[in-house]
């Protein structure tokens, strides 16, 4: 087990910063990843979402496609509504919106890409009329069903990724919370073959089984998940677990930290909200929602924390920053940062409860911390909190935010924005 501590340490804002660490040595970074922290100062050629929410955003072919609950966008200086339905995509370079086009039922929430194709998840059923539930495959331009493709689950879609040749898929239908399938018949491969059962705290709050986020390494050979669950292939598991994933088959790590089986708030059960891979895949970061319990240790609840990927059972994370009883909801990792965004008011505040306890800094909205040591960089575009920012994508550009608001950087940019690099 390793030795808890508490790290202070003084922020380049010469605010005296907390937060609680553990024992653990730096990894060894990968030039695939900016290691440099992006800029505070957003671009100003972005499209602007006029309404609801941006879930999930996915770099392809030279544009950014966007899916989340919204009706309407606008190029970064139009003045006229698109009506573009739950899906869009634009060209980075000039804001503008481009020809895909869509029609769903439901919110999308998760998207990935061949490299030719579109496949987009969410709580749909239908998708320009043709049924098809969670998961459907597009004509990246135009937007059509490409027919041949149909999973045919029986359940929603919350996270995707094309992974050596699959499909991986993850969401709540029964007895198949996280399957693999063919990405040209959408036919179940056989190869992740995990049950993934059970309820945390098991009350009407905690909704159905399902794997809400996951992340997989750079390798392709790891993938660590987060949701509502309790085993994983018979094995206990409580809301957040690794899976290996091997040449002809996947299994469950032996890695698991049992700080995941403690309760927060009973209004949510279910409190981790997303996972990232460093570059060079020998970490992990999960954010967490489920109120604030100051001087607890032994809670992960409002939280980012650092977990070495490996095969052992552990306990406490090579570091945790608690933000003090505020959800974070979405985490990207790069060789320079650790990039989260939620609801939070602060940072380095694991002694506050719905307050700036000593040593807490303010990074309403959106922050950067160490990789090394969790602590907040001075880094602080602040951003309006609303419910706060479902996902974070990186690119050769910089970071792309999305959200259910319209301010970061003491700028108007609607639910989504570039943070560039400098």
């Amino acid at each position: 087990m390793k030795k808890l501590v508490i790290a202070l340490g003084a922020a380049l804002t010469v605010i005296v910063a907390v937060v609680v660490a553990f024992l653990g040595a730096p990894a060894t970074g990968s030039p695939i990843s900016q290691d440099v922290v992006v800029s505070s100062n957003p671009a100003d050629t972005t499209p602007r979402i006029q309404d609801g929410a941006v879930y999930k955003m996915l770099s392809h072919g030279g544009a950014i496609f966007v899916g989340g609950q919204f009706n309407n966008v606008r190029s970064y200086n139009g003045t006229t509504n698109i009506p573009r339905n739950r899906l869009f995509a634009f060209n980075p370079k000039t804001g503008g919106i481009t020809g895909l086009k869509a029609t769903f039922n439901s919110e999308v929430w998760a998207l990935a890409t061949d490299g030719t194709s579109l496949f987009v998840g969410g709580s749909f059923n239908t998708v320009n009329g043709v049924k098809r539930t969670g998961v459907v495959k597009l004509n990246a331009t135009t937007g059509a069903v490409i027919t041949a493709f149909n999973a045919h689950l029986a359940g929603g879609v919350t996270e995707l990724a094309y992974v050596k040749g699959r499909l991986i898929i993850g969401g709540t239908s029964s007895g198949a919370q996280l399957i693999a399938v063919n990405p040209t018949t959408g036919g179940n491969t056989g190869y992740i073959k995990i049950p993934i059962t059970g309820q945390p705290e098991n009350n009407s709050n905690s909704g159905p089984t399902k794997v809400f986020r996951f992340a997989v390494n750079p390798a392709g050979t790891r993938l660590a998940m987060v949701g509502t669950f309790t085993s994983v292939g018979g094995q206990k598991r409580q809301r957040a677990a690794l899976i290996n994933l091997g040449t002809s088959s996947a299994t469950v790590s032996g890695w698991y930290s049992p700080l995941f089986d403690n309760t927060c708030s009973p209004a949510t059960p279910s409190y981790t909200r997303d996972v990232d891979f460093s570059p060079d895949g020998s970490f992990f970061v999960i954010v967490t929602t489920g109120a604030g319990w100051p001087d607890d240790k032994n809670r992960l609840c409002d939280s980012a924390s650092r977990w070495n990927t490996s095969d052992s059972r552990t306990t406490y994370p090579v570091w945790v920053n608690y933000t003090g009883g505020d959800t974070l909801l979405s985490v990207q990792v790069t060789k320079a940062a650790v990039y989260v965004q939620g609801h939070q008011r602060w940072m380095n505040n694991p002694h506050g409860q719905d307050s700036a306890g000593p040593g807490a800094v303010s990074r309403p909205g959106i922050a950067s911390l160490n990789p090394w040591s969790g602590l907040a960089y001075s880094w602080n575009p602040t951003k309006d909190r609303g419910v706060g920012g479902y996902d974070l994508l990186l690119t050769a550009d910089g970071l792309w935010v999305g959200s259910d608001t319209t301010q970061i950087g003491n700028e108007v940019h609607e639910r989504i924005a570039l943070l560039p690099l400098h």
